[in-house]
């Protein structure tokens, strides 16, 4: 469930809960409390709806006192009538007041002393037609019947309700209503926003100690996902995060530590021929070299050996140049096949030299265009083959050179006799200051960087490069270059 719709819900909650609360608190506290007043009214609830009764007994008694009226007016003024009529409007919980012109002729023994002094209050002669009129502080006049006595006189009766209980039950209903409402709402709130707030608090309590970890550098500390919700998700993008950064910080001292043993590499394979042409310089210099041909034998050492560190200068300037990704690419469309066939008749004096067989075996029957830097290409020919050299027996070496179609790619392959590469090596191959041989000997040594080179070279063409190889029957490392849209037309 996310926090939105979670806080829209303990929203509602926050609404609803409170209400229908209140709602059953007044039910329960108007029962207690009309109870209560039930009981000050001696009001029988035994004998079905009291209210319907007391309203027909009410409506009963009023025409009783209205004919009484008209027929017998003087009757209000006998007291044995006066207190029958008093006790059946008593059994409802009502009073008399009788008034005769403008003097209080009875009253209720019901009413209190100072609920008596309202009765000057009261309404005049012929304001009322019989019903409710107004109240009288505690007292709710209900009825007001107006008639003559046979002297002329003006008469009113007054039924009256005590009106007292009534509003302390008012006034203790709105106060429990109130209080009951305030204490629901209060709780209700509390324990909603607790749990709503528990449940965002805790997982980010939790991504904070996932950050004061990493920032300490612990980056093992796995963040947990606790929820469904945008935190959830942002838990799983902090572990995520985690174990990137993870993984670039090994590969960063994987790379520190490469560049170390690249440096102690290149000291190596730098020292080696600065050494060896210091010590030719030396024995020229002693006039060691008493003959044409030694002085020329040394000469020649000495170039190539300048040669060697020339090379391998330049190989370490272009990795670092691809590796910042700032070396130009001519791009242009190639005859893949017609350009195979010119590096190889261009290699073909190099490899015979070497004492290396070398052929070029299969090329397709029809043109293959890929669009290539001519130059970067022929460089990744260049270091597979010599890296094919290195590590094959001297005197037995064989490579074979093929180019096939293979679903929608140009694909060459360099295939040769050399003694193989084990399989927990082969992955890595590819992988820059990586040697398959650790030893630094002159037949094998180097940077590690013509495989790193070739695999930037293919991939700056939008190509791959791969290997398979069998200890002790050679390898075999394929390129393989999309063809371009002019070919893919043509087919």
């Amino acid at each position: 469930m996310s926090i939105r719709l979670r806080l829209v819900l303990s929203y509602i909650a926050m609404l609803l809960v409170p209400l229908v609360l209140s709602v059953l608190a007044v039910i329960l506290i108007s029962i207690a409390t009309f109870g209560s007043l039930k009981s000050g009214f001696q009001v029988d609830f035994s004998q079905g709806n009291p209210i319907k009764r007391v309203v027909d007994q009410e409506l009963e008694n009023v025409a009783y006192m209205k004919a009484k009226t008209e027929t017998e007016p003087n009757a209000f003024l006998d007291p044995v009538f006066i207190k029958d009529l008093e006790e059946r409007f008593h059994k409802i919980n009502m009073g008399l007041i009788i008034r005769k012109d403008k003097e209080i002729t009875y009253i209720s023994p019901y009413i209190k002393e100072g609920e008596a002094e309202n009765t000057s209050k009261l309404p005049s002669f012929g304001t009322s037609s019989g019903q409710f009129q107004r109240n009288q502080g505690s007292l709710w006049i209900t009825r007001q019947q107006d008639f003559l006595f046979p002297d002329n006189s003006k008469g009113s009766v007054f039924v009256f309700l005590d009106g007292g209980p009534f509003q302390k039950y008012l006034h203790q209903f709105s106060k429990s209503v109130i209080v009951t409402f305030l204490l629901i709402l209060i709780l209700t709130n509390g324990v909603l926003t607790y749990f709503v707030s528990r449940s965002i608090i805790r997982p980010l309590k939790s991504l904070k100690r996932a950050a004061e970890e990493i920032k300490e550098g612990n980056l093992d500390f796995e963040v947990i996902r606790h929820s469904d919700d945008e935190i959830g998700e942002l838990s799983t993008a902090f572990e995520e995060m985690r174990r990137k950064l993870k993984k670039s910080v090994e590969l960063q001292l994987q790379y520190e530590e490469n560049r170390k043993e690249l440096i102690s590499n290149i000291s190596h394979d730098l020292k080696t021929p600065v050494t060896a042409i210091k010590g030719y310089v030396e024995g020229i210099m002693d006039g060691v070299t008493n003959s044409p041909d030694k002085l020329d034998r040394y000469i020649r050492t000495i170039y190539n050996k300048a040669a060697d560190m020339d090379r391998l200068i330049d190989e370490l300037f272009l990795f670092s140049k691809l590796d910042l990704g700032k070396v130009p690419f001519q791009f242009e469309n190639v005859d893949l096949g017609q350009y195979v066939q010119d590096c190889a008749q261009e290699l073909q004096f190099d490899m015979e030299k070497k004492g290396v067989q070398f052929a070029l075996t299969e090329l397709p029957k029809s043109p293959l265009f890929v669009t290539a830097d001519r130059d970067k290409l022929r460089r990744v020919l260049l270091n597979i083959i010599e890296n094919a050299i290195k590590y094959s027996e001297e005197g037995n070496c064989r490579i074979t050179l093929t180019l096939r179609e293979i679903d929608g790619n140009a694909v060459i392959q360099i295939i040769d006799s050399g003694q193989g590469i084990s399989e927990e090596a082969l992955p890595h191959i590819f992988d820059r200051f990586y040697r398959a041989d650790p030893s630094r000997n002159t037949a094998t040594g180097g940077s590690g960087l013509g495989l790193a080179i070739a695999k930037q070279i293919m991939e700056e063409h939008g190509g791959r490069i791969g290997a398979t190889s069998m200890i002790g029957r050679g390898t075999t490392v394929y390129m393989a270059l999309p063809l371009s849209q002019q070919e893919e037309s043509k087919a």
